[in-house]
């Protein structure tokens, strides 16, 4: 289930750094030799900018196909939390598996720093976390600094903490089912490296999750299977207004109900074995991306329908130029208000609109 979190007092107090090379290039891996406290001056300042990214994040979990106990990262965690003086062990570790599953050549070598942060508030619970975050560019900055009475400028090279490329914070909550767990990745690659390869973590399939996804690819769904149905390159492509329109029926689907069924989604929305039978193909092609099967009945949250709505607006651009936006609410009115034609003395397409009324001022 989702948890509510909250960062008003929490706190890093201690650190463990790395500098993590790529061992394909015959780069080293290098940690620190004692751990790092973090001073009463540093800890609102460095607390921020590490929790900065892990707002508004989905719940992940620590997931192994045999048992938890086996699995590197959880166990490094485990021990972490009952023994705060193994931080500077346990993170090391942490620092190595990263080394050791970095050998891809994509991935680049990057700055590491391992904290944990007291006082993180997760529902009425108080819990601990610990902080992963990795850096993989370095930016220019300048320091002006005084000597001999007078002012010098320095160029040096330092992380931008808006920057970060990835990061996890792990939270003691949820020990036993693989604990709670917030992630990112900002490369731009492959993000299974950091979050299955590395982290070894799956999403936890709540109900947000699980709302957001099952919307998404029918809407995803519905709006390829018109497309499909109407053709790509004729002259009898389908209008995107009614493209958007068999997204829209798809959706009110989620937004009418309080449970999803599966059974249900495919007698009601999908209709015909063809469509059902697709469908599947398409969710087994999701599941494989998020590394885990999902539930075919859960609650509906209303409020975590907002990413597929958006789906269903529509942008049209046209060769001369010209895009018209049809927004989600265009599916509320009760006649179309837009026409498509062929004019025969230009010899091209044209789009008639209807209106009442010019809102844009």
């Amino acid at each position: 289930m989702s948890a509510k979190i909250r960062f008003t007092s929490a706190v890093a107090t201690q650190l463990v750094l790395a500098k993590v090379g790529h061992p394909q290039r015959n780069e080293p891996l290098q940690t620190s030799k004692q751990v790092f406290p973090v001073g009463e001056g540093d800890q609102e300042t460095l607390t921020a900018l590490f929790l900065k990214p892990f707002k508004n994040l989905a719940g992940h979990r620590f997931n192994h196909p045999s048992s938890l106990d086996q699995h590197e990262i959880n166990t490094c965690v485990r021990d972490i939390f009952e023994a705060n003086d193994r931080l500077l062990e346990k993170g090391r570790e942490i620092a190595k598996r990263l080394y050791s599953k970095s050998g891809h050549p994509n991935i680049k070598s990057g700055d590491l720093c391992i904290s944990l942060v007291d006082d993180i508030q997760v529902d009425d619970a108080t819990v601990q976390g610990l902080c992963i975050l990795k850096s993989e560019s370095v930016v220019p900055f300048l320091s002006i600094s005084t000597k001999d009475g007078d002012l010098q400028l320095h160029t040096e090279q330092g992380i931008n903490p808006d920057k970060i490329d990835k990061g996890c914070l792990i939270l003691n909550h949820l020990s036993k089912k693989g604990y709670y767990v917030l992630t990112f990745d900002r490369s731009g690659t492959d993000s299974r490296f950091w979050v299955r390869d590395f982290l070894g973590l799956v999403t936890i399939t709540d109900s947000p999750f699980l709302t957001n996804q099952y919307a998404d690819m029918a809407v995803a769904f519905v709006k390829q299977e018109e497309k499909e149905k109407h053709g790509h390159t004729t002259d009898d492509d389908a209008p995107p207004w009614e493209t958007r329109t068999a997204a829209r029926d798809a959706l009110a689907y989620f937004e009418g109900r309080e449970k999803f069924s599966l059974q249900e989604f495919e007698e009601q929305v999908l209709r015909t074995p063809e469509a059902v039978s697709k469908f599947k193909q398409h969710r087994a092609r999701v599941e494989e991306e998020q590394g885990q099967a999902f539930e075919n009945e859960f609650d509906i949250s209303k409020k975590h329908l907002g990413k597929a709505k958006k789906r269903t607006a529509t942008v049209m651009k046209l060769d001369t130029g010209v895009e018209i936006h049809l927004k989600p609410a265009y599916g509320d009115q009760p006649e179309p208000t837009l026409e498509r034609g062929f004019d025969e003395a230009k010899g091209m397409k044209f789009i008639k609109v209807f209106f009442n009324k010019d809102v844009s001022v």
